[in-house]
């Protein structure tokens, strides 16, 4: 027994020196090793590549820059041997034997770790030539029983990725005589399944994905791992971490996806961590020398808050004369609003261009006929397109995305209270919309920084340099089975341009058209329920939320309380409502509105459901009066159940006050419309048991007082003009 645990140890002792011996031999300095690639033109995806590369200091060299491509599309089709002729002809002048050659795919391609890792994993094959692996034959499957057997893991190689000693490299191409667009892979397959010339060259199969990873075929075996502060690309499967990651085939959107955390893009620790020596910044360049922006106003259906949109262009903080506007309207509701804003504002801009409805042009047209606007015009930079229902809340928005420099970068709008937004994680295989594993993380905020996605809408900046180049396709609107915009993104992925959102910055949100209806005067009043924070914004007065926090609400007499509710705006828009209604009561006793058909204390009025307005005032008094009561009379609770809202006007040939009375509820709201002195002359509520007046009231401010028995008031005389109230009975 000890001399069996004494020749166990020396057994154990020798392999491990024999191995640090041997490794220290066979470790390759790092500086041996050189990354060639082919790129004929510089691609988004090939500048990510070089970005990667750069991160772990590896020394590339390109091939074929500048000259045509003539490989064919081998993504449907075999090609690609001019990879393979330019390489060729790289290696004839290297002389170097114990040179490493990497030779990799660049367009979609990432580095997930270091030349150390990686040439140390190389080393370990044991192998004088490593190709990556595939689980799918390509192109020829009758090649398929020639491959060896393995005994776990990928049986056939990948074209797209393979590393090697120089000089049996240079074996291995020797005999290439094919032509440009021959198939790279299935010249390196005939090598590698023939016995003697793979026994020759020394070739092995990365089989388990040490060192690269293909994606086709194979993308439920790779996870994001996140660890240490860094970013791994990790095969399930085989519990590996590769150094190459190749979006091979129909992955590309898998790559980007990846490319997104990939090298260390993102962490959990050090968020958004990119290199910024691409930026644009604006601020070293005269206002005169700012890029000249094409804006692109696309209203294609009745949208609310279409006049607040307009409001909203205006405080873009981008110098005006450099913009030029293409404003194309669907809509005849929205004639009048962009007629007015033009009239007012459209010699600030230095051009504008409006389609009409009267024109009877589609969206897809209107579209490409902007973004021709900017192709076409050599002082054109960029192209912001610009959905009516966005709503930009970000007055530097124009500016945050210029100096992105990217070539399609939107901001992130969402839908107020919801997961939609205006990009797409992810594709199904259909091509329409698919979650993507971080989509929730990016619109809640979790993950923030620049996304490189496969779809945006509604709001974004494109280069005019792109257009020009790349997305030369006058028509890239246009499909016979795919919307305007899906259209659009599916040209700027087949021409392999990026698409990115930004999530940095609070940008704004994207308005619901849902269930909007044209039939009313001023239609937004009725928004309430599909666009709240928007409805707010335009009618809720500007101090009510700091009213409600500082305590601000006046007393002017006991028990009654005097606050700002509602903006200039919609007093306005109540008034208008009602007089385009026009059906005033005659302010007699005998009223059929109302249960009983009697009214003891009458007013010239209009009720809240004559004009289908009772649901949206109820969920008013629910969101903005309820709250005030509570703090006002401590320890009641509203629901709020009003059977009468409406709006009174008083005039002094018509119904001038209000004899003194009891309300039939138990707290009244009474809101001004109008302005003292402005719109009419005297005008008032007194309270007779308190002796006390308002006599002055405020627009779009409240008066809330207890009804029944306590607050015993009467109107005061209107002297002249017309004075315009809105009334609630609230709990009767």
């Amino acid at each position: 027994m000890r001399q069996w645990t004494f020749l166990s140890f020396a057994v154990i002792f020798l392999c491990e020196l024999f191995s640090l011996t041997n490794g220290a031999e066979q470790r390759i300095p790092e500086e041996k090793l050189l990354v060639l690639t082919v790129a004929t033109k510089e691609t988004d995806g090939f500048r990510r590549f070089l970005r990667s590369a750069k991160h772990f200091n590896y020394t590339v060299k390109v091939l074929g820059r500048g000259q045509k491509w003539k490989g064919g599309d081998y993504m449907t089709s075999p090609g690609g041997g001019q990879k393979v002729s330019l390489l060729k002809a790289a290696l004839e002048g290297m002389k170097t034997k114990d040179k490493i050659i990497l030779f990799i795919d660049s367009y979609d391609v990432v580095f997930a770790s270091g030349p150390k890792e990686l040439l140390k994993k190389f080393q370990q094959a044991r192998h004088k030539v490593v190709f990556s692996s595939e689980s799918l034959i390509w192109p020829d499957r009758h090649l398929e029983d020639k491959h060896p057997h393995v005994r776990e893991g990928n049986r056939f190689i990948g074209a797209g990725g393979f590393i090697g000693f120089l000089p049996n490299i240079k074996e291995m191409v020797s005999n290439w005589t094919g032509k440009d667009n021959d198939s790279d892979q299935l010249f390196f397959t005939k090598i590698y399944i023939d016995p003697a010339k793979r026994k020759s060259i020394n070739i092995t199969v990365d089989t388990k994905c040490r060192l690269f990873q293909n994606l086709h075929g194979a993308l439920d075996e790779v996870v994001l791992k996140f660890e240490d502060g860094r970013v791994r690309a990790r095969n399930v499967l085989y519990d590996t971490l590769p150094v190459v990651i190749h979006g091979n085939g129909p992955t590309k959107l898998q790559i980007n996806y990846l490319g997104n955390y990939i090298p260390n893009t993102w962490t959990f620790e050090t968020g958004y961590t990119p290199c910024q020596e691409d930026l644009r910044p604006l601020t070293a360049l005269k206002e005169s020398e700012y890029p000249v922006v094409v804006i692109g106003i696309f209203i294609q259906q009745p949208t609310p808050f279409v006049s607040v949109f307009f409001e909203r262009l205006l405080k873009l903080q981008y110098p005006k004369d450099r913009l030029k506007l293409f404003i194309h309207s669907q809509d005849v509701h929205h004639v009048a609003q962009v007629t007015s804003f033009l009239k007012d504002h459209g010699r600030l801009y230095q051009e504008v261009k409006v389609i009409g409805p009267q024109e009877e042009m589609d969206g897809a047209a209107a579209r490409n006929l902007g973004f021709d606007m900017c192709r076409q015009d050599k002082d054109c930079d960029y192209v912001f397109s610009l959905d009516i229902e966005v709503v930009l809340k970000n007055d530097n928005a124009l500016k945050i995305l210029i100096e992105q420099n990217l070539p399609i970068v939107a901001p992130m709008i969402t839908r107020a209270g919801r997961l939609w937004s205006n990009f797409w994680g992810a594709l199904s295989a259909e091509g329409y919309y698919a979650r993507s594993e971080d989509y929730v993380d990016i619109v809640q905020g979790r993950r923030v920084g620049v996304w490189n996605i496969p779809y945006v809408a509604n709001v974004y900046l494109v280069k005019a340099s792109v257009l020009r180049s790349e997305l030369t396709d006058y028509e890239l609107f246009t499909s016979q089975i795919l919307d305007a915009d899906m259209a659009f993104c599916h040209s700027i992925r087949s021409k392999g341009v990026f698409m990115f959102v930004n999530n940095m910055h609070t940008f704004g949100r994207i308005l619901s058209t849902d269930n909007y209806q044209t039939g009313h005067l001023h239609n937004d009043l009725w928004q309430i329920f599909e666009n709240p924070m928007d409805w707010q914004e335009r009618y809720i007065h500007e101090n009510y939320t700091r009213m409600m926090k500082e305590k601000l609400v006046e007393t002017p007499c006991p028990d009654v309380y005097w606050f700002p509710i509602f903006s200039d705006v919609a007093c306005n828009h109540v008034v208008e409502e009602m007089e385009h209604f026009g059906k005033w009561s005659g302010g007699g006793n005998v009223d059929t509105r109302i249960q009983g058909g009697y009214e003891n204390v009458p007013t010239v009025d209009i009720h809240m459901n004559q004009i289908n307005f009772e649901k949206e005032w109820h969920k008013f008094l629910l969101e903005f009066i309820a709250p005030v009561t509570e703090k006002m009379y401590p320890g009641y609770y509203t629901k709020c159940s009003t059977p009468l809202n409406f709006v009174v006007r008083y005039k002094p040939d018509e119904q001038p006050l209000l004899l003194p009375h009891h309300d039939a509820s138990t707290f009244t709201i009474n809101i001004a419309l109008n302005s003292k002195d402005v719109d009419y002359q005297g005008g008032g509520c007194r309270f007779l048991r308190y002796d006390c007046s308002i006599s002055a009231p405020r627009k779009g401010w409240a008066l809330m007082h207890p009804g029944r028995l306590t607050h015993y008031h009467e109107g005061l005389p209107t002297t002249a003009g017309v004075r315009y109230i809105a009334v609630s009975f609230v709990d009767p």
